[in-house]
């Protein structure tokens, strides 16, 4: 139970970083670095997410 929590919050916590990104891209005058630095974090969700699911 408690793994399928784990994945469960690593899931809504990409959700999050993702649309943080995409609010972020629409923002006038917006850091780049911000922005890479938002999607490094995304793609380790996303690859942790893949690396628990298999």
């Amino acid at each position: 139970m408690a793994f399928d929590a784990h994945l469960e919050a690593l899931k809504r916590k990409h959700l999050a970083v993702s649309d943080a990104v995409e609010e972020a891209q629409r923002a006038p005058g917006i850091d780049d670095l911000k922005v890479a630095t938002m999607k490094k974090k995304k793609l380790r969700l996303k690859e942790e997410i893949a690396r628990l699911s298999v």
